[in-house]
């Protein structure tokens, strides 16, 4: 990562960059600002947007949810906490590096402190940009994003573990360009076994990277001893709470009692949490 900190970059940008120069944690993601304090006063060092959950909040599939929406989600979660808030910027939401370009400069303006940029195109036939593309793109964002002066870390991702092209050759050489291209981390959801997660750590070292840990695989302490800077759960958090209130509903429409709604946490307790009487 570079090594510049400059005093003008925002505190949570010069934190964030602290996170990723040793050790390993945990940004999780919330998808609404009350998710993002309530993590953030658990005391995680940083959190992370999940495209997914804010996605489903807004009863929308996974990425879609337009751009001008997502700066604006952008906004309210950076604004909710006073730790760094990374953003899951898809794509860029454009194909081309130019766009791609435009759409994180505006990105950095939101208040977040880093951000990432996926390689996947979202064609079942063809889900991956052609890799020279996906290159362009990740220097694109750096560029933009160095432009700016925010200091904003650059994470890019490759997506073939959870694209249907899980070929772990492709996924490191593509890693590596991008590390080549600017990135400040690197990320390829989907990798759930330790050798292939060291693999990685080893293919881009020193570069940090993240990893998704979405179900029981691997314990932080685990992928901490693997090499692993930074983990994040992506919607599975959202997931979570959704099989709550489902499980709840469904118990309600079917048998008509009213267990479920007995495990809620108190009313009062969440009013002092987020500041109520």
């Amino acid at each position: 990562m570079p090594q510049s900190t400059s005093a003008s970059f925002d505190p949570r940008v010069l934190r964030f960059r602290e996170l990723h120069a040793s050790g390993c944690f945990v940004m999780p993601n919330p998808w609404d600002p009350g998710s993002a304090r309530a993590l953030a006063q658990l005391g995680f060092p940083a959190l992370a947007t999940t495209s997914a959950g804010f996605a489903w909040s807004q009863a929308r599939p996974d990425t879609g949810v337009d751009l001008e929406t997502v700066l604006a989600h952008l906004s309210a979660i950076a604004g909710a906490v006073d730790v760094p808030v990374n953003a899951d910027f898809e794509g860029g939401f454009a194909v081309a590096p130019d766009g791609v370009a435009a759409h994180v400069t505006r990105a950095c303006a939101t208040g977040v402190a880093g951000l990432s940029i996926e390689d996947s195109t979202g064609d079942s036939a063809t889900p991956l940009f052609d890799r020279v593309l996906a290159i362009e793109r990740v220097r694109a964002a750096r560029e933009a994003i160095d432009a700016t002066g925010a200091g904003v870390v650059l994470t890019a991702r490759s997506e073939g573990f959870i694209a249907g092209r899980p070929d772990l050759h492709e996924t490191i050489a593509r890693l590596t360009a991008f590390v080549a291209a600017g990135a400040d981390c690197v990320y390829a959801p989907g990798l759930r076994e330790h050798p292939q997660i060291a693999e990685v750590v080893q293919a881009v070292a020193p570069t940090p990277v993240n990893l998704l840990v979405n179900g029981p695989f691997v314990t932080v302490a685990e992928a901490a001893a693997l090499g692993v800077r930074r983990i994040s759960v992506g919607g599975a958090l959202a997931r979570v709470a959704w099989a709550a209130v489902l499980g709840a509903a469904a118990e309600l429409a079917g048998p008509g009692t009213f267990v479920a709604l007995g495990s809620g946490t108190p009313g009062v307790e969440l009013n002092r949490r987020f500041g109520g009487a």
